[in-house]
């Protein structure tokens, strides 16, 4: 979900300064307080090398279609995640959505809990998001709209929104959103990790999110689950932010859809931060960030790997972010996604891949 730049090295370095000058500061790891990275690795040694993708199934255009009532599907996430299982991915990412939860607060968390249930058939821990301000500005309730044919993510919703996530007196509300999810969970084993908002500050909000970012980042530690929290680094010109996601994430985890050599300057900055790193989001097949050249990279560095798209589906993320084809043809190479909707791999190398360097063959 990143959007097309390059990363350049001027700013790698601004960030490295910045990092180095906020580990003298990490809070103590009292309740309620970021974690000291001695606790975070020992945590990170506790998982097998963490790996797998950023789910939502293919029947679902959005968040609020994967978890409405009406249109939740049991039987498809039992099918696909098995599809994970047998590659031997080990986490799946996922996302919430408010409205969701503002529609039916019970039936939400029960619907969270029969996933995680399903997940947990599968040997299958979580990531669950809640914020992101990516895509469509406006999120309803009820059916949602048709995919529009090669437009990439053409459905998917912000949470909570623009210009709700720059609306203070919206702020309460949010608040008992997350504060009740997460107590709900906050001691729930099938749960890897709470990453709170994915890449504030997109879709041109910039530091208009930073209000709200601080206030989850607050919330979740009223909370004080036993699972880590973190927020991603995505855009690295975003200094301020950056600058508070990386001091308050108990584990670092961070975007990169390029190459190779970019994606390891990324890992040799953030590596000053002395914490366990995921990459939350990566492989992008036109840009060069693919499995052959990325998760290697990734598990020799003992880096958790979590890509981009799972199953081809409502979500039409074969397509490029930039690249729409409105007649709604196939590609010529595939953005995202490793499975066709029958369960059969999009390139079987890629799956025999990952199956080995899980140790499945």
């Amino acid at each position: 979900m990143l959007k097309n730049f390059r990363i350049h090295l001027v700013v790698l370095f601004s960030l490295l300064l910045t990092s180095v000058a906020l580990s003298q500061n990490i809070n103590t790891n009292a309740p309620g307080k970021v974690w000291t990275a001695e606790k975070a690795n020992e945590w990170y040694k506790q998982h097998e090398w963490i790996n797998g993708a950023d789910f939502l199934p293919s029947t679902a255009i959005n968040q609020l279609e994967m978890w409405q009532k009406a249109s939740f599907d049991p039987i498809t996430i039992d099918k696909e995640l098995g599809w994970a299982q047998n590659i031997g991915f080990n986490t799946m990412r996922v996302y919430l959505h408010s409205i969701a939860w503002k529609e039916d607060q019970q039936g939400f968390k029960d619907r969270i809990n029969e996933y995680l249930n399903i997940a947990d058939k599968h040997q299958i821990k979580t990531i669950f998001v809640f914020f992101d301000d990516c895509w469509n500005k406006k999120g309803s309730p009820g059916k949602q709209p048709e995919p529009k044919p090669g437009i990439h993510n053409s459905g998917w919703v912000q949470d909570p929104g623009d210009p709700e996530s720059n609306t203070p007196s919206k702020f309460p509300e949010l608040e008992k959103y997350v504060k009740d999810v997460m107590s709900r969970f906050k001691n729930d084993k099938r749960i890897l990790l709470w990453d709170l908002y994915n890449e504030p500050g997109n879709s041109g909000k910039l530091t208009s999110s930073l209000p709200l970012l601080k206030s989850i980042f607050g919330w979740a530690r009223e909370v004080n689950p036993v699972q880590p929290i973190s927020v991603g680094l995505w855009a690295w010109d975003f200094y301020e932010l950056n600058a508070f996601q990386a001091e308050n994430s108990d584990i670092i985890t961070y975007h990169n859809y390029e190459e190779p050599a970019w994606h390891q300057r990324v890992i040799d900055m953030l590596k000053s931060h002395g914490r366990p790193m995921i990459c939350t989001e990566y492989m992008a097949r036109t840009r060069n960030s693919r499995f052959s050249n990325i998760m290697p990279l990734l598990k020799k560095q003992n880096i958790g790997a979590i890509n981009w798209g799972f199953v081809a589906g409502k979500s039409n993320t074969i397509y490029a972010w930039d690249t729409p084809l409105p007649n709604g043809e196939q590609p010529v190479e595939w953005f995202h996604d490793i499975f066709k909707k029958d369960g059969t791999p999009y390139r079987s190398d890629e799956t025999d891949l990952i199956k080995k360097l899980n140790g499945k063959k």
